[in-house]
């Protein structure tokens, strides 16, 4: 089957060329010009990542993902005309994976959509087989074969950056993880300026998932001035 993308954006110029570029790409598009219409194209089908603007007329980027995220993990990208570091927090605390400022060109685009589909992929590729190698720390246990992670035994649901971020983190316990090195691990990209509050909004989401107090952490420790750890 061929990887589902929804792309949601009011300009209709720039959808329909997007959906060009990543079709010519082998991807099954499909295209919503308004937030309306998003919502129903979420609620009623099954995607492998959305792209979505923030500035829409009726319901907002903000709004969609949130609707997105109240039932899927599906990588989200967004979009916006304007390069402000509120929207993109804001963004990435309701669960967004990536961030596009316009103008952008379309190659680019795609090739963030791919890196974001990557690593979707190769967190949703379950294994039945029960792995003889899970990380265990403190009741939170990670099985890297089968992509799962528990927290006294709860289940507990993570995007696959957020599962990206704790894998990391468990497998090098013990020592502290320099910001740096944990965002080019997980992003696969060099640490630039804004780099660490894309770590930090993460780091946040995940900690309310696991149900870790970052002033008494159970698990993830800040080392300020450093990076993060969890201790063995």
């Amino acid at each position: 089957m061929k990887t589902r993308i929804l792309v949601v954006d009011d300009e209709k110029t720039i959808t329909d060329l997007v959906g060009i570029y990543l079709k010519n790409e082998g991807f099954e598009v499909t295209l919503a010009y308004s937030g309306a219409d998003a919502v129903n194209l979420i609620m009623s089908q099954e995607f492998d990542l959305a792209i979505l603007d923030i500035m829409l007329p009726d319901i907002d980027g903000f709004e969609l993902l949130r609707t997105i995220r109240a039932d899927h993990t599906y990588p989200v990208i967004m979009l916006t005309a304007r390069d402000a570091q509120a929207d993109k927090i804001e963004g990435l605390s309701l669960g967004a994976d990536d961030y596009v400022v316009k103008p952008f060109r379309p190659l680019e685009l795609v090739a963030r959509a791919k890196a974001q589909l990557r690593r979707y992929t190769s967190y949703g590729s379950r294994d039945e087989v029960p792995s003889s190698h899970i990380i265990s720390v403190h009741g939170l246990e990670i099985n890297p074969e089968a992509h799962t992670v528990t927290v006294d035994d709860k289940p507990v649901r993570c995007t696959p950056i957020e599962y990206s971020i704790l894998l990391y983190l468990a497998e090098n316990r013990g020592r502290v993880v320099p910001v740096e090195d944990l965002f080019r691990a997980v992003w696969n990209e060099e640490f630039m300026q804004g780099s660490n509050n894309t770590v930090m909004v993460h780091i946040r989401h995940l900690r309310e998932k696991i149900g870790d107090d970052a002033q008494n952490p159970r698990f993830i420790k800040n080392i300020w001035g450093v990076g993060y750890t969890i201790e063995g």
